[in-house]
């Protein structure tokens, strides 16, 4: 390796494989819900409903995958089918009661493994690496053309 470049692949390679590998699955060990049910609910709960065109659009997945997802979901109760609030045609997909519940599960139980891994660490390391990688991530949106909004920033 001879670039920095070089290094951060190889990290974001083993980030990836720790993330896959060290769940049963694909799922943490204790998971309430699957990979896919996790990122679905959690653009729903910071965006609001949206079309499956609208979630085509951020996810970069074809309108099939996104039915198949939305349909586990639905099955679930995770997830409700309803008109567009803004008046389009469109019907929209929007997280139910029961999707929220299971999503602040999910993410306590990812939380506390995080507190985990960075058991030892300063809060400003902490900081640090949230605010590295929030500028990485920012990144890889700037690239797609497919921004994700934060919690408190819902707009994208």
């Amino acid at each position: 390796m001879n670039h920095l470049a070089d290094e951060v692949e190889f990290e974001q390679m083993l980030l990836h494989r720790h993330a896959l590998l060290s769940q049963y699955g694909g799922r943490r060990k204790g998971s309430v819900l699957d990979r896919s049910a996790y990122i679905l609910l959690s653009r729903l709960w910071v965006q609001g409903p949206m079309s499956i065109g609208e979630l085509s659009d951020a996810f970069g997945l074809d309108a099939s995958t996104l039915n198949r997802q939305t349909a586990a979901a639905l099955r679930a109760g995770l997830v409700e089918r309803m008109p567009d609030p803004a008046g389009g045609t469109a019907r929209k997909f929007g997280i139910t009661e029961k999707g929220t519940r299971l999503l602040a599960v999910e993410r306590e139980g990812i939380v506390g493994s995080l507190k985990k891994i960075m058991a030892g660490w300063s809060d400003e390391d902490i900081a640090s690496f949230t605010v590295f990688l929030r500028r990485f991530n920012h990144g890889i949106e700037r690239l797609t053309r497919r921004p994700w909004p934060r919690p408190g920033n819902p707009e994208v």
